[in-house]
C-alpha cells in the first residue's frame, strides 16, 4: 500500500482520517505491514501484505487477524494493545 493510496482512505464507519503506524515496508513508500487506527471510533485496521483490512465488523474474523497482532505486539502502544484485546475477544465486533 502506498502513501498516495492511504491519503484516499478514511474510516468506513465515521469517515474520520486514519492514523498510520508502519511496521515494515517492501521499499520506500510501499507499506507491507502496518496499522491504521481511527481516533474517533477507536477501530483498528491492520495492513497485512500491503492490504488494509477494512471490512464491516460483522464480517471480520478475529482468529485471522490475531497472528498479525501477536507478531507486532511489541510495536503497539498501550492504548492499541487494549483495543486489540477488546477486538479479539469480540467486544468491538
Amino acid at each position: 500500500m502506498t502513501n498516495y493510496f492511504l491519503s484516499k482512505l478514511c474510516c468506513p464507519f465515521d469517515k474520520s482520517d486514519l492514523h498510520l503506524q508502519v511496521f515494515t515496508e517492501k521499499e520506500p513508500d510501499l507499506i507491507h505491514e502496518g496499522l491504521l487506527t481511527c481516533p474517533t471510533c477507536n477501530r483498528l485496521y491492520p495492513i497485512i501484505h500491503g492490504v488494509p483490512i477494512m471490512i464491516p465488523d460483522n464480517y471480520r474474523e478475529a482468529q485471522l487477524e490475531q497472528p498479525f497482532f501477536v507478531t507486532w505486539e511489541a510495536q503497539l502502544s498501550l492504548e492499541a494493545k487494549e483495543k486489540v484485546k477488546q477486538q479479539l475477544t469480540g467486544v468491538l465486533f
